[in-house]
């Protein structure tokens, strides 16, 4: 495996020396995926930030290294606050390619529409270009997607980006991701809570627990064989749904 990313003993903490993430280290390999799983404050988005040097002003690195041999781009939880509401959102990924590509504002338009066009975004804005509220939730966590792709990445980061999605939504979010992986051959380092979406994409996984990674493995060995018990934890909190068999309603 050629790996394009690997981290070594990544520490972090804050200015006031309060520990957040101890020597954790990982690896990807190009057009590979890999998962960091736990619960929310586990230090999986700081692990994430850290990669692309985005830590907020009171988190330093004070320990690891991290080595990237790849272009990152990065798809963030939150597409209302990732997006500016006061652009409209062909411009705002027409900007990312200018920037990114240094090709002309006319080219970049043409690039920009060919992407969210790509992504499943209405085929109209090549007319009515859109203010981020005026789109659904799915349709603008697919912008946000476009703008990573438009850096054109070897490396996607994604920071629990189906998080504030219906169930339907993060199918198609997930299978859209997956398709352009095979089709860009980008390496997909997924961050989430969510153990079901992650053995869903993911053939290799992280656990992390209070800042360390706890457990790692290929998917279907984690789920099959847990060693730690936070695992099993997350793993038995995954919601099944009751066999019905034969259950009338009402009875």
């Amino acid at each position: 495996m050629s790996t394009i990313l690997e981290i070594n003993q990544l520490s972090l903490a804050t200015t006031n020396k309060k520990q957040l993430v101890t020597d954790v280290s990982l690896a990807v390999g190009k057009g590979k995926t890999i998962g960091i799983v736990g619960e929310s404050g586990s230090g999986k988005s700081l692990t994430l930030r850290a990669i692309i040097q985005l830590l907020p002003p009171t988190i330093i690195k004070v320990g690891g290294t991290i080595r990237c041999e790849s272009s990152c781009a990065m798809i963030f939880q939150d597409p209302v606050s990732a997006l500016d509401p006061l652009c409209p959102v062909v411009r705002q990924v027409a900007e990312v390619v200018s920037y990114r590509q240094h090709l002309s504002r006319k080219t970049s338009r043409t690039k920009a529409l060919e992407l969210l066009a790509l992504l499943g975004l209405p085929e109209d804005l090549k007319r009515n270009d859109r203010y981020p509220h005026q789109l659904s939730g799915g349709q603008r966590q697919r912008v946000l997607i476009a703008i990573a792709l438009a850096c054109r990445p070897g490396i996607l980061l994604c920071d629990e980006p189906t998080t504030a999605l219906d169930v339907t939504v993060q199918k198609q979010i997930l299978e859209l991701l997956a398709k352009l992986q095979r089709e860009l051959n980008f390496a997909l380092v997924f961050v989430t809570h969510n153990l079901a979406i992650a053995s869903a994409l993911c053939t290799k996984l992280y656990v992390m627990k209070e800042g360390r990674i706890v457990e790692q493995g290929r998917t279907q060995d984690i789920l099959a064989n847990p060693q730690h018990a936070y695992t099993k934890m997350l793993i038995d909190s995954v919601l099944h749904l009751p066999d019905l068999k034969g259950v009338i309603a009402g009875e």
